[in-house]
């Protein structure tokens, strides 16, 4: 998406900055459901409280990471530095803001992700010859982060086990899909956005990847009995909608949305 942004494809109506919103917003959802299950499963109960944090999380969220993000803005006008030192308050100030999420967890839903998240929109409208210099560099960190994540998610995977339950579990991940893209048609039916770019978006989020490589092996960790099988689903989803939606994204893109100069 970041490519997009810079390349001016679907800048009219902000398909690239709609998808990355709304996959954040969609991350903290499965979240706080995945959570809630956990809970579950584990004996404890599923309140109406825990849905209705859902939306509290966000907005919460969202204002902690405007304000960060306004005092950072002031903080690096204000003082010069390297831009290396500026990509490591940032870091930090982001482990923070999920560690605050931990703090208050059970007393004051506020939801981390999308705090960094805000942050770091802020940071690009208010401040974007910035955004534009320290990204090159959160880029580098990330290939080295994305594949140490995805290297202990597939070494804790049970091969055998994958293989066995591998058809049942192809067939649930396309019908949820074929289900996500139904959901995403239909949230566009009221917007100015066209039919050619309703067509990206609903295959911009097949791509479902790094939250499921972060919480796939949790109940596994947790000694439940389902913790093989939850595993192996996250695992399979990971290899086929990061791929097919990965090259469905590049062949797409160009022909669906109009590049503005």
């Amino acid at each position: 998406m970041i490519k997009l942004i810079e390349e001016g494809y679907g800048k009219e109506h902000s398909i690239p900055q709609l998808i990355l919103a709304g996959a954040s917003v969609d991350d903290v959802f499965v979240i706080v459901m995945f959570t809630a299950f956990t809970g579950l499963v584990t004996g404890e109960n599923i309140s109406v409280w825990q849905f209705i944090e859902i939306p509290i999380s966000i907005i919460l969220g969202v204002i902690l990471g405007l304000i960060v993000g306004f005092i950072l803005i002031k903080l690096f006008k204000k003082i010069h530095m390297r831009d290396t030192v500026k990509v490591v308050i940032l870091l930090s100030m982001s482990f923070i803001m999920v560690t605050i999420e931990t703090w208050l967890k059970g007393t004051l839903p506020i939801s981390g992700l999308l705090a960094v998240m805000s942050m770091g929109i802020i940071i690009n409208r208010k401040y974007s010859i910035l955004a534009k210099r320290i990204t090159g560099k959160f880029g580098k960190l990330w290939v080295v982060a994305e594949i140490m994540l995805f290297v202990l998610v597939g070494a804790s995977v049970n091969i055998n086990y994958a293989f066995n339950a591998g058809i049942v579990t192809i067939i649930l991940i396309i019908l949820v899909l074929l289900f996500r893209m139904l959901g995403v048609f239909v949230c566009l039916l009221k917007t100015k956005i066209t039919i050619k770019e309703r067509i990206f978006c609903m295959i911009a989020y097949i791509p479902k990847a790094t939250v499921q490589a972060a919480i796939g092996g949790i109940p596994l960790a947790m000694g439940l009995e389902c913790g093989e099988i939850v595993l192996t689903v996250a695992v399979i989803a990971i290899l086929i909608t990061a791929t097919f939606g990965a090259f469905g994204i590049d062949l797409s893109y160009k022909n669906l949305l109009e590049k503005r100069k």
